[in-house]
Parts: C-alpha cells; structure tokens; sequence
C-alpha cells in the first residue's frame, strides 16, 4: 500500500479523531479558563479561607501526572459513587489541570500590577472588587496571555493522554488505523503533523490577543 492509499484509508478515521481532540480541547480551555480564573482571584484576595484551599488545590495539580488525575476522575471516583462517560471525563480532568497553571498565570500578572494601580481605583471611590475587575485585571491580562496561551496550546498535546480512557481522539484512531495497516511511521507523522497545525493555528490566536491587549502601550 502506497503513501497516498494509505491516506485515503486513514484519512477519515484520523479527521474523527481530530474532531474528538477539538472537542477535548476547547471544551477544556473554557473550563479551564475559568477555574483558572476563579482561583487566581481568590488566591489574591486578602482572605485566608480563600487562599489556603485554592493553594492545596494549585499545588496538588500541579504535583501529580496529568495521567494520574484521568485515571482518577475516570476509574477512581466511581468507587465513592461519582461516575462520568468517558468524554465528560476527559473534559473534567483537563479542565481541572489546565486551571492549576492558568491560576498561576494570572496570579503572577495581577501581583505584577504595581499598587499604584490600586491606589488610584480606591482614591476614585472603587471597592476592592470593583478595583480588581476594573482597574488590575485588564492589565493583568495583557501580561498573561503569552503564558495562558501557552498552558491552552499544551491542551492540544495533552488530549492525548484520554486515549488511556477509550476516547477515540487523534492518537488512539492512528493507532486503530496502525492496527489494520501496519503502516505506523507515515500515520504517526500524520498524526504529528495534525497537532502542530492545530498548534500553528492556536499560536496565530496567541498572536493576535497579545496584539489587542497591548494597543494601549501603543497608545
């Protein structure tokens, strides 16, 4: 079977799979940009009930394998009575490690903001959340998004990792089609080449928003 027969074979099980890991990843950086977010803010808040668990939570899921936290969502909580399907399952673990980093992101931008910043929302009258949401995250965010889009563009990568959970994302249908073909080093490149345009066109996103975000150092 020649390269291009070999195409046409696997070509329609691989756009599946590629289907499955858009899902996968998109799904999870909504998730993920919102966990991260929630817990950014309440690491920063002047509160240590709100800091202390959103800490325990960042360094646990930064400390262990993504790999581990699938088996556990997946495999694990169906032994105290929480069971998911396999794509809610995916979507979760991802989510909640996607988050851990995104927290970090977004912490580091807004302790970056200089209290000057600050002190000028409280002299207009602004509460500390009003200050936080109107005056520090915008800028916060123009100093996160190279690093947030970094942990999004991972997502890409990390998708494979359900694959271990009987999801048919991109890696497990190469492997299906290498099953029936024999053929693993042109599907394999296949494949890579399928994440890094995926890659490609994430990072033109990346560009883009560090473009907007950045028009008032333009200005």
């Amino acid at each position: 079977m020649n390269f291009f027969e070999l195409m046409k074979v696997a070509a329609p099980i691989l756009l599946k799979g590629t289907g499955y890991t858009l899902i996968f990843a998109f799904a999870a950086m909504v998730g993920g940009l919102l966990i991260g977010f929630a817990i950014a803010v309440a690491r920063v808040v002047p509160s240590r009930l709100s800091q202390w668990p959103a800490a325990f939570y960042v360094s646990v899921m930064r400390g262990t394998p993504l790999l581990v936290q699938v088996f556990i969502v997946y495999y694990g909580l169906p032994s105290i009575g929480i069971s998911f399907d396999p794509l809610t399952a995916g979507i979760l673990a991802l989510s909640l490690n996607a988050g851990a980093y995104i927290s970090e992101s977004l912490r580091g931008a807004i302790l970056g903001i200089g209290r000057g910043q600050w002190s000028a929302g409280y002299s207009l009258g602004l509460s500390y959340g009003q200050n936080l949401y109107y005056v520090v995250m915008p800028q916060a965010l123009r100093l996160a998004v190279p690093s947030m889009s970094n942990t999004l563009i991972s997502l890409i990568k990390d998708t494979s990792l359900v694959s271990v959970i009987t999801v048919t994302e991109l890696l497990l249908a190469t492997k299906d089609v290498i099953a029936t073909t024999f053929q693993p080093l042109p599907l394999y490149l296949a494949a890579a080449a399928i994440y890094w345009v995926l890659c490609l066109c994430l990072e033109r996103v990346q560009s883009r928003l560090e473009k907007y975000f950045g028009r008032s150092q333009l200005i």
